[in-house]
């Protein structure tokens, strides 16, 4: 894949570009920071002075697609139409993403997690629960939803819309469109949504 080229006084930009599309195109494992200073005609040495390894590197893409989903998932949140329409756009927001950059998401979500992970990744990875939530809490007050632990909803949805995303992302939906998928899977949540789901405990957080 071309790259756009470096300029002059943006090396951290330039680096997090052709990072995010080195990994899509040959994944996490050959990613150095000697290789991407070759690809922007830079000295070896020169993106030592952003990113300290190939781990601070990772963290910055994790938080920059964080960044980038989040902004999207809100929009689709407070676009007009009603709480159903709302969710199933913020579904679709998620699923496209993952579709479209399926290495990121993956580094996004293990970065999260990993245990060195500073606040602000954490804070940031978890803005799509608090998007989902906010919604919820919304569509209950209004009567839309059954009452329910707002968390354990949250929570199942994104177990279902992930789940659904990995398999359009892998290509393995036998035929079905990545569209069809995530109307099915929201329907069906949406309806379990409206009648209460049942009180089951040990279910945590992501």
């Amino acid at each position: 894949m071309t790259h756009q080229p470096y300029h002059h006084g943006k090396l951290r930009e330039a680096l997090l570009a052709r990072a995010k599309e080195f990994i899509e195109d040959a994944g996490v494992e050959g990613l150095s920071l000697r290789q991407l200073a070759r690809d922007l005609g830079v000295s070896h040495a020169a993106p030592g002075k952003h990113f300290r390894d190939k781990q601070a590197l990772l963290d910055a893409l994790a938080l920059d697609g964080f960044r980038e989903l989040n902004a999207r998932m809100t929009g689709a949140s407070e676009a007009a139409g009603d709480h159903r329409s709302r969710f199933v756009g913020i579904a679709a927001t998620y699923v496209d993403f993952a579709v479209s950059h399926p290495v990121l998401l993956a580094v996004m979500h293990s970065t999260k997690h990993h245990p060195d992970a500073s606040d602000e990744l954490r804070s940031i990875g978890e803005e799509g629960m608090r998007i989902a939530r906010g919604l919820f809490t919304e569509a209950q007050d209004a009567g839309e939803l059954a009452s329910g632990d707002i968390e354990r909803l949250a929570l199942v949805c994104f177990v279902s819309l992930h789940g659904a995303a990995l398999l359009a992302a892998g290509n393995l939906l036998d035929g079905a469109s990545a569209d069809d998928l995530t109307i099915a899977t929201t329907d069906l949540l949406w309806a379990g949504m409206v009648a209460g789901l049942p009180a089951s405990p040990g279910v945590g957080t992501v």
